[in-house]
């Protein structure tokens, strides 16, 4: 008992440091349309003296100059950031780049806009602290309320998902940051709102609505996921008791909220009447030709968040080594995820596949574009999240059968090329990409702390690790059976028959050993009877 509350207390602060690496690891502006985004942030609160200014036209505003040259270095990959000058006192610049019309939902900006400062380069790694701390903290709170078996859902399907799009995002001043966070936690929220009574359903409950405002308040299409969070944390809990029915009154409200919010963005009409420039792009002539072509392509996109494609504004190229090896893990998770079969369980994948592949083809067709254009993986991001998590969700008594060997190769794996994208994404920036060394220390033209750059990927890359071996060690190590990761052999040749009693009779056999996997998962079952019911389907 003791080992495992020095690990719970040990895993967030992992979690924080190699978070905290990822966003060390980039200057300001590296995230796509960050111009337009600072921008927004800065503007959030109105006219202050120099930070934001009003002029005579609306979709126009004065900002600080230095946030002019954040993207200097943006589709030109051998380009370090050192092109940058952010120092204050520089006075202010007229831009039409960012949320002056209501674009984007208001909520993201108005809070980031808490720490805008003259200083850009401070201000900016401040908002990155706070979104990690955001996430570390409502995904910590969730483990603390939900059983066991619904920790792996949401740690593991997060864990699977991140590398190396998710943790770029999230750690960066991109309001799709939010929009991982909420998909991450608010439909495994529901779900145990739904599961749970008393106190703990209350803060449940709380923790979907945060969820619910952070999502709808980043991004349009992140409140449209919501409301697909909302179907599928239903989908998984559904009884025909009263006690459901009532509890359904707050899903309901959340669905309302998020299709609110999503009709109150530009965003939305901007997805339902397409986005601009798709004429331009060598697409196919004819709408079935392009939709069949769409349809093929769209895949590209899911593992595109895995490191297929490029990271920053799509010019941060990673090795093949980071996807195959992300995705392998991801892969492999969802198939064994699929081993513990539900009606319900398939019905909720269905619907989180279904809309990965109906959202983006539906907005490529309004746009006239093909895959590869407009769409970006990050906007797909979320519903694979949510797609790991319901994988690895647990229906009644089946538990996920994972060896001893199986979930070192998957720590293993995701541990190199969480270290591999660190590594490629900060050599990009402090030297640009043409450069190849491992020691990032050299041939250095753009760094931002005191700390050396090597240091900081050491940090990030042992801590994640350690992350991942304390995340198997307190929601995977139960679950693998050591009678059966034994090899075959070696239980034969440790059996021995008892010796025999008077008579020749053989006395009787022991009591089965407490290690054995069906007495784990009933072990594993009092530890989740948390006196909640609808905990079993």
């Amino acid at each position: 008992m003791k080992h495992k509350v020095t690990i719970l207390a040990l895993a967030p602060i992992f979690a924080i440091l190699a978070l905290m690496s990822w966003a060390l690891a980039s200057p300001v502006g590296s995230s796509p349309d960050d111009d337009f985004h600072l921008a927004s942030i800065w503007c959030a609160g109105g006219d202050v003296a120099g930070e934001c200014q009003t002029v005579a036209d609306a979709s126009v505003r004065e900002v600080p100059r230095g946030l002019s040259t954040v993207t200097c270095y943006a589709f030109a990959p051998a380009q370090s950031a050192a092109c940058q000058d952010l120092k204050s006192g520089q006075g202010l610049i007229a831009t039409d780049r960012g949320n002056f019309t209501g674009l984007y939902p208001p909520i993201f900006y108005s809070t980031m806009h808490v720490f805008a400062t003259t200083n850009i380069e401070a201000s900016a790694l401040t908002m990155r602290l706070v979104n990690i701390v955001l996430l570390v903290g409502l995904v910590t709170a969730l483990c603390a309320l939900l059983p066991t078996k619904r920790r792996l859902s949401l740690v593991w399907g997060l864990a699977c998902t991140v590398v190396p799009l998710g943790a770029f995002m999230i750690t960066s001043n991109n309001p799709s940051s939010w929009a991982m966070i909420s998909a991450a936690t608010l439909w495994v929220a529901l779900v145990g709102y739904f599961e749970s009574s008393g106190w703990k359903k209350i803060l449940l409950g709380g923790i979907a609505l945060i969820s619910t405002i952070m999502g709808g308040g980043a991004r349009a299409d992140s409140a449209a996921y919501a409301m697909v969070a909302v179907i599928v944390a239903c989908v998984l809990t559904i009884t025909w008791s009263r006690r459901w029915w009532l509890s359904v009154v707050l899903p309901i409200g959340v669905f309302a909220l998020s299709a609110a919010l999503y009709l109150s963005a530009g965003q939305s009409s901007s997805a339902m009447s397409g986005m601009g420039g798709g004429a331009h792009l060598a697409a196919p002539a004819n709408w079935q030709s392009l939709l069949l072509t769409n349809l093929l392509e769209v895949p590209s996109l899911w593992v595109g968040s895995f490191g297929l494609w490029a990271l920053g504004w799509l010019d941060t190229s990673l090795p093949a080594i980071v996807w195959v090896g992300s995705f392998g893990v991801f892969a492999a998770l969802v198939f064994a995820g699929l081993n513990m079969p539900s009606i319900r369980k398939s019905l909720a994948a269905g619907v989180i596949l279904g809309a990965m592949w109906v959202v983006p083809t539906y907005v490529l067709q309004q746009s006239q574009a093909k895959v590869g254009a407009e769409v970006q993986p990050r906007y797909i991001l979320p519903l694979i999240i949510m797609l790991a998590g319901v994988a690895l969700f647990s229906v009644g008594r089946a538990r996920l059968r994972l060896s001893m060997t199986q979930v070192l190769a998957l720590i293993s794996i995701l541990s190199v090329a969480n270290g591999v994208a660190l590594h490629f994404n900060m050599r990009r920036y402090i030297s640009g990409s043409e450069i190849v060394s491992w020691n990032l220390n050299l041939y250095r033209e753009w760094w931002w702390i005191p700390m050396t750059p090597m240091v900081v990927w050491l940090v990030g890359t042992v801590t994640f690790l350690l992350f991942l071996l304390a995340a198997a060690w307190l929601y995977l190590r139960p679950l693998v059976s050591p009678a059966e990761s034994m090899p075959r052999d070696f239980q034969r040749s440790n059996h021995r028959e008892p010796a025999a009693g008077p008579a020749g009779v053989f006395p009787e056999r022991p009591a089965p050993d407490a290690l054995t996997s069906k007495n784990l998962v009933k072990a594993d079952e009092a530890n989740d009877a948390d006196g909640s019911p609808g905990g079993k389907f």
